[in-house]
């Protein structure tokens, strides 16, 4: 046998015995004890360690092509297996979510580990299109991410509330959708109650939705933010389902933390006033005289300079126990984010299934950057972002030869593939000296 091999049928069995013990673990009631790294309460020591999911689709594609004798592949998917995902969960009865948060919070204790889960049930989800679902008024959904706090209960878990919940929200999705802002102000409620229910739990680490560093402005993100009570979470996070860079997004990060503190705690003039900090999209700071380079684009970072500057200027060095820290999705992002050729499509749908990405950085929580808590994959690495025609009439994706894709969540291993194998670092078995 050879020796790749080998490691492979070690990662296989590693996941097997994963699944056994997690399962044993909530079947009887009772869990591994944590490690003392990971009984901080609300925060994220440096040396947490994030654990794999029970439902591991990477583990059961590599046994798939090992009995296909497509070693190779197998190792690909062997890799993945042995790195830490979000959990997500996305419909349900309050019993039936109460019953699996509990058992993937004994199945991370099991591993001396902390689980990263996601709750994806928000009314109006995804304005009703690709992930559309959710719960059907927003009594249920309270109801719904109630039990889910209760699940969690007194385990150590990061809890990503909501993807999209704020960067789309009702008023976000058609000028007929929410003419009154009825809707909107529901979900902002529904936000609100879910920091409030999982926050009462003592170690829960929460983070709301702030969407990615190429859609909403700085302070436009950071008003839903502080709307949203994001000030009793411990922060927010970024770049779910994106492929936006790492480097990129933790200054995006930066920024909407610095834009926070000014409107909320910083000098009497700005009090209130996101609308006031520098963006992506434009900097006071710049001369803005149309001159190349002298002012800010969003697809150029050698002009973010001019925001970093603004920010400089009106904001300086806050306090630091007083920025709001968060976390950014680098399942997919080794590669950057796709640029389609020029002029092919009317609607490229760069976040929908983009050819060619790769995964990012390893999960971890030292990210060397101050206000970035970790990183993490989020976003299942593998499973699809729904039919993607690109402006074209369709069915199929002509980036895939014109087939059509599998629906929203489904998992595609021949995308798991691409990502691994373009995985950025390059993608090893995730051993303990990691």
């Amino acid at each position: 046998m050879t020796s790749r091999t080998a490691r492979l049928l070690f990662a296989a069995a590693l996941a097997a015995s994963a699944t056994t013990i997690g399962s044993a673990a909530a079947a009887s009631g009772s869990a591994a004890p944590a490690a003392s790294s990971v009984t901080t309460g609300h925060t994220l020591p440096a040396d947490t360690r994030f654990a794999l999911r029970s439902d591991n689709e990477a583990a059961q594609q590599a046994l798939a092509y090992l009995k296909q004798h497509d070693v190779p592949d197998a190792v690909a998917m062997a890799k993945l297996a042995t790195w830490p995902e979000a959990t997500w969960f996305t419909s349900g009865t309050p019993d039936q979510v109460r019953t699996q948060v509990r058992d993937t919070v004994r199945f991370a204790a099991a591993q001396h580990a902390v689980p990263v889960l996601v709750a994806y049930d928000i009314p109006l989800r995804d304005c009703s299109q690709y992930s559309s679902g959710g719960a059907q008024s927003d009594a249920a959904y309270q109801q719904w991410i109630a039990a889910f706090a209760q699940g969690v209960g007194s385990s150590k878990a990061v809890v990503i509330v909501e993807p999209d919940a704020l960067a789309n929200l009702p008023s976000d999705c058609s000028a007929t959708t929410d003419p009154t802002g009825a809707l909107t102000a529901g979900r902002i409620a529904d936000i609100k109650y879910a920091v409030t229910a999982l926050e009462a739990q003592p170690q829960t680490v929460v983070y709301l939705d702030a969407g990615n560093s190429q859609w909403h402005s700085v302070g436009d993100m950071a008003q839903r933010l502080i709307q949203s009570d994001v000030a009793h979470a411990q922060g927010f996070f970024l770049n779910v389902s994106n492929y936006q860079p790492t480097d990129q997004t933790d200054r995006y990060g930066t920024w909407i933390s610095k834009c926070v503190w000014f409107a909320t705690a910083g000098p009497a003039w700005a009090a209130g006033h996101t609308d006031y900090c520098a963006s992506q999209y434009y900097s006071g700071a710049a001369p803005n005289d149309g001159q190349p380079g002298n002012a800010v684009s969003p697809t150029d970072p050698s002009t973010w300079h001019w925001t970093d500057a603004w920010f400089d200027q009106n904001v300086g060095t806050p306090p630091a126990a007083q920025l709001t820290h968060f976390v950014v999705d680098t399942s997919r992002n080794g590669l950057g984010a796709w640029t389609p050729p020029a002029g092919t499509y009317s609607d490229a749908q760069t976040w929908c299934n983009p050819p060619g990405r790769g995964i990012g950085a390893r999960p971890t929580a030292a990210t060397g950057v101050p206000l970035a808590d970790a990183y993490l994959y989020i976003k299942t690495i593998g499973e699809s972002d729904g039919g993607c025609t690109r402006g074209t009439a369709g069915p199929g994706d002509p980036e895939y030869g014109g087939s059509v894709d599998p629906a929203a969540g489904a998992w595609w291993p021949a995308q798991a593939l691409t990502l691994a194998r373009n995985a950025v670092p390059a993608l090893t078995f995730n051993t303990p000296h990691h």
